[in-house]
């Protein structure tokens, strides 16, 4: 379990080059998120974590189900899934709304759906499958967006709503994703997160992202390689207001810093969410007043 104190709330992604400083040092850090497809393989990594786990809640995060591929699910990979969270028996388990398969192959990109009723039905069958196999709800992540489909006509937040609806998955409100997809499309970000359901979110990601430009217009990616933008915090604040704290996780993939910067945006997140906390505590008692 994930404890509900503010501190213990905020998490990072456990990475390579952190783990041997965590075992060692054990820091004040409120749980840890991996990669499935790192640990499937077993061997020394998966020891390590075996370890870790002793002291901090796990998150599983997965990158390869596909669960919007045409294609179907990949049982093998399904299986290897369910091995790793049999063992780990982790806090949360969590995938990403995007596909990554086609014709047998496996692409390494989270690629976008587009949003339609074809769609919706292909992965809410595909995530009651999931949820089937592993005995357990898990949470479906927003992607960031790079291009939009010329037949999407179901906003992102109402698709997710409603996936949540017909499966009882929960959702994993990724707040990056969010500005970078809304700033890519020329979308109010604020609008996309007050159109949240907010009693599906169960998880939040932040993260760093970086600018380029393409045709002269300034394009966002989000690359999980920098701090967390304040853009970025202010939406996050915003989200916590609408929906309450909630686990909330750092996410640094690339030009992965020291340990101790990762920790202190993870303190960062823990302070939002105390002032959160304590603002839905004042409102709880003004009703009763």
């Amino acid at each position: 379990m994930i404890s509900s104190n503010a501190t213990a709330l905020a998490g990072i992604g456990l990475r390579s080059a952190h783990v041997d400083e965590i075992i060692a040092t054990r820091p004040e850090v409120g749980w840890l998120e991996i990669h499935a497809e790192n640990y499937l393989g077993g061997g020394p990594a998966l020891h390590a974590l075996e370890t870790i786990r002793r002291d901090y809640p796990i998150s599983v995060h997965g990158v390869g189900l596909s669960l919007g591929s045409a294609d179907g699910l990949d049982a093998r990979h399904l299986a290897r899934v369910r091995a790793l969270v049999e063992r780990l028996q982790p806090a949360l388990v969590s995938e990403h709304l995007s596909w990554s398969i086609a014709g047998g192959a496996y692409l390494n990109h989270l690629l976008p759906l587009p949003y339609t009723d074809e769609a919706l039905a292909l992965v809410a069958g595909h995530v009651a499958r999931v949820q089937d196999a592993l005995g357990r709800t898990i949470l479906v992540e927003n992607p960031s967006s790079y291009l939009r489909f010329s037949d999407s006509p179901i906003p992102e937040p109402v698709f997710l709503a409603e996936l949540a609806r017909r499966t009882g998955c929960r959702l994993l409100c990724d707040v990056n994703n969010i500005y970078v997809s809304c700033r890519n499309f020329g979308l109010d970000p604020a609008t996309w997160v007050d159109a949240m359901p907010a009693g599906t979110v169960a998880e939040i990601h932040l993260a760093g992202h970086s600018v380029n430009a393409a045709d002269g217009q300034p394009i966002l990616i989000d690359d999980h390689g920098s701090r967390v933008a304040e853009p970025v915090w202010t939406l996050y604040e915003r989200l916590l207001a609408r929906i309450g704290a909630a686990p909330t996780l750092v996410e640094w993939d690339t030009d992965i810093p020291a340990l101790p910067v990762l920790l202190a945006e993870a303190q960062s997140a823990a302070r939002r969410l105390a002032d959160a906390a304590l603002a839905t505590h004042k409102g709880r008692d003004a009703d009763a007043a």
